[in-house]
């Protein structure tokens, strides 16, 4: 199995495969039914070599089924719906009587670390507008029942499985590279994006929408401060995700021959971003 960019990038961890299956392998490890928690740890697993999948009744939080497009789950499943989502978001519920009256029915079943951000805002937003504006721009797709499958890119191509998306975990000069990458063989300068949201939702919804694309551009991830809490002990606190389609990953990898990545000054930044 060729590893090209792997190889040429000195990964410490093999790039995960995202699939679409309509059912998930039986070895994939998954949260249960309604059980809440961060979706990355699952897509933490996979980069380690496990396989792990998620769906609409187990995608971990809102947020995770928004990001994997399960539905609008801000509205859906969020404690008070939208309106409250956007206060947990930015400044909190404290003073909004509706999310008060939600705060004191959790008590006692829900988290008081969640009760304590419910009522005083994550604040990774000012305001509950810019909140509704986020939501909008993010945007709201349904894979119905299909699960989402996480499983290292390698084991996806062994058994002939085709990938919607690929995600690359990398370091700052590995970044670099794959920015310069994603830009080598086509034109333009603005070829990668670095959008505001969730570790989730880069690897997920913004990803999937390039794929539609005439023109994909890579997705620089994990600017998540939540997310990165999550990861840092498995993957390290160093590190971001690089997605592309599938189809984009295969050029890019065909396009390493005769390019910087065989040049010195790569090659001597090298030791400093291996493992």
């Amino acid at each position: 199995m060729k590893k090209r960019l792997q190889d040429a990038l000195k990964l410490e961890f093999p790039p995960v495969a995202t699939l679409w299956m309509d059912e998930a392998p039986d070895e994939a490890l998954a949260f249960a039914d309604g059980k809440r928690g961060c979706l990355m740890s699952l897509f933490a697993a996979a980069a380690k070599g496990k396989i792990a999948a998620l769906g609409k009744k187990n995608v971990g939080c809102p947020g995770g089924g928004v990001g994997m497009c399960y539905g609008n789950y801000y509205a859906e499943n969020f404690p008070g719906g939208v309106d409250c989502f956007s206060r947990f978001l930015s400044n909190g519920n404290q003073g909004y009587p509706k999310g008060e009256a939600i705060a004191e029915q959790m008590q006692g079943h829900a988290p008081d670390t969640f009760i304590e951000e419910f009522l005083h805002g994550e604040r990774y937003m000012k305001s509950p507008e810019i909140v509704v504006d986020f939501i909008d721009k993010v945007g709201i797709m349904d894979l119905g029942e299909k699960q989402t499958v996480f499983m290292p890119l390698p084991m996806a191509e062994e058994r002939k499985l085709k990938p919607a998306t690929v995600t690359i975990i990398c370091n700052a000069s590995q970044l670099s590279a794959l920015i310069i990458l994603c830009n080598y063989f086509r034109r333009g300068i603005e070829n990668v994006a670095a959008p505001y949201v969730a570790g989730c939702q880069s690897i997920g919804a913004v990803t999937y929408s390039e794929m539609e694309s005439l023109s994909p551009r890579g997705i620089i991830g994990l600017v998540d401060i939540t997310a990165r809490k999550t990861i840092k002990n498995s993957l390290g606190a160093d590190k971001l995700t690089f997605s592309v389609p599938y189809p984009l990953f295969r050029e890019m990898e065909e396009n390493i021959a005769g390019s910087f990545l065989e040049k010195s000054p790569w090659l001597e930044i090298i030791p400093s971003s291996a493992f």
